[in-house]
């Protein structure tokens, strides 16, 4: 048992972002119980992804059983203790002269007070990876709060280690803790967003669900492979589901995912591929705060691409709980996107956010008729996820349906559908209304949008381009558009918008020339006070 001095350094925000949501489970498969038995860690137990749909299905037809809660001595664990918990990378599973990736643990405890269940599947069968209390180097506050050689019953979720920024070094690369929610890593990239296997009923009138992976299945690669498998069982109150994630660690990330739903229950809204990340402020929307820095945030817009058009729907932290709906039809792709990747950008040496990653969903199978919904929580700490987005299908679901669903992940600097061929929009400022110089104009805003490459590089000022600007509960005062002399491709929008207070006003811009569209589609919400 190592009891050090030295405490290894976890952020707050990396520990809150998944507080309170680690379930333990038993997973059954068909009639063959799987649990972490010394006798099935020996023996084994077939599985395969159709018998975790099956065991998913069945699971459905039986009522909810809340997971235990730890007692002591994890629940003796707090912040400041469990921070100070570390998985000894000496003892990773897999490890060896031939690994292709690494399995490390979460110890339990502090806001993970129940457990997940890990096992390795090889050939066909499944074996329980049991760890114990040797398996972690305990630091300052945490020693002697553990027993040594304590066998735990599970673990709070588990990480995968793999070559990502260098041949020769495993990188952290996919991470599964708390309820559903899991993150990965693209070359270059540090941990930002998340992503969750479901969302139930997120700010609805029913009661929010978090749907919790209660046990993973984890397949060993075998020598060559480019791929980790990793297969695990959702449960919670209305819903069931089995999920088989296919990782390829690289300059981008992928990771695909398919799953079965099951319901128990009718479920008023189920939201597909969820993300979560964070928006404090940004020269779009600088609120109150006095800070040194000119962003914080992990992810500034939104796109969606769907047929020949973009939309970049601009990220904000609003004075009150902000919703955006966007109708589509088999939706090409959707995603939270990181655009500014300069150091200058933040001007902060410790989140470095230029390196969080950008995260785009494609669809693999046909998701029909929906709606993309953005939630946008008012927050005055860059330690809360307030930005979360889903895709809603268009059908309802009841007890006893079921839903089949597949889509990639991308994870990474510039991810597939993050950048269109289109003009980007490079820039989106805010400000108060009327000319520079004089009094501010209280009753207006102005938003400046700078449109910048793609077909643009080619006009000159000259050029027939115009701006198709859309209003909604507000009214567009002023508009103009010009190139931005000395630049090659930018051009600059401006708009002075007025609006009632308390009104919603959305709004949207594009850029023109005939009838080609020019430029991605700028989209923003402004809660007027």
């Amino acid at each position: 048992m190592h009891r050090l001095n030295t405490p290894v350094p976890l952020s707050r925000r990396s520990l809150l972002r998944f507080g309170g949501s680690a379930f333990a489970a038993t997973a059954i498969l068909g009639p063959l119980a799987i649990n972490a038995s010394a006798q099935t860690a020996a023996q084994g137990t077939p599985f395969s992804f159709d018998m975790l749909v099956e065991n998913a299905r069945q699971l459905a037809a039986e009522p909810f059983a809340a997971p235990e809660k730890l007692g002591a001595p994890f629940s003796d664990l707090d912040y400041d203790s469990y921070r100070n918990v570390q998985f000894n990378r000496e003892n990773a599973r897999w490890d060896g002269p031939d690994a292709r990736a690494v399995v490390h643990a979460y110890h339990p405890g502090w806001l993970f007070d129940s457990t997940v269940a890990l096992f390795e599947v090889s050939d066909g069968q499944a074996t329980a990876l049991q760890f114990n209390s040797d398996d972690f180097l305990y630091y300052e506050s945490a020693q002697d709060l553990i027993p040594q050689n304590m066998d735990l019953a599970g673990v709070a979720g588990f990480r995968i280690n793999a070559p990502l920024n260098a041949p020769d070094r495993f990188d952290e690369v996919l991470s599964f803790l708390g309820a559903s929610y899991f993150r990965a890593l693209g070359k270059d990239n540090g941990y930002g967003l998340s992503a969750r296997g479901l969302a139930v009923n997120t700010a609805t009138s029913e009661a929010e669900e978090f749907p919790r992976f209660s046990a993973f299945w984890l397949e060993r690669p075998v020598a060559g492979a480019q791929n980790v498998t990793i297969y695990a069982l959702l449960d919670s109150q209305s819903v069931t589901g089995a999920y088989k994630f296919v990782l390829r660690p690289g300059e981008t990330t992928e990771l695909d995912v398919a799953c079965q739903l099951f319901f128990r229950d009718a479920v008023e809204q189920v939201g597909i591929a969820p993300l979560t990340s964070m928006f404090l402020f940004a020269p779009n929307d600088e609120g109150d705060f006095d800070d040194y820095r000119t962003r914080v945030h992990d992810s500034e817009a939104l796109i969606v691409n769907s047929g020949d058009a973009t939309l970049f729907r601009v990220l904000s932290n609003p004075p009150r709980l902000g919703n955006s709906y966007f109708a589509l039809q088999s939706p090409q792709s959707f995603g939270l996107v990181q655009r500014h990747r300069a150091f200058d950008d933040y001007l902060d040496a410790g989140a470095h956010y230029e390196l969080r990653p950008s995260l785009m969903v494609e669809p693999l199978n046909d998701w029909g008729a929906g709606r993309l919904r953005l939630i946008e929580i008012p927050s005055d700490l860059e330690a809360n996820d307030n930005i979360v987005a889903f895709w809603i299908p268009q059908q309802t679901f009841e007890a006893g349906d079921s839903l089949n669903v597949s889509y990639r992940l991308h994870w990474g600097m510039n991810p597939p559908g993050s950048k269109s061929q289109l003009a980007q929009i490079s820039r989106s400022l805010a400000g108060h209304g009327g000319v520079a110089g004089v009094k501010p104009q209280t009753n207006t805003r102005k938003f400046v949008i700078d449109f910048e490459d793609g077909a643009l590089r080619e006009l000159n000022a000259d050029a027939d381009v115009e701006a198709q600007v859309s209003i909604s509960n507000g009214t567009l005062v002023e508009q103009i558009l010009s190139k931005v002399e000395g630049y090659d491709s930018l051009w600059r929008l401006v708009l002075e918008i007025s609006g009632d207070s308390g009104n919603t006003v959305e709004m949207s811009a594009v850029l023109f020339s005939a009838e080609e569209r020019l430029s991605e589609t700028w989209v923003y919400q402004w809660l007027r006070q």
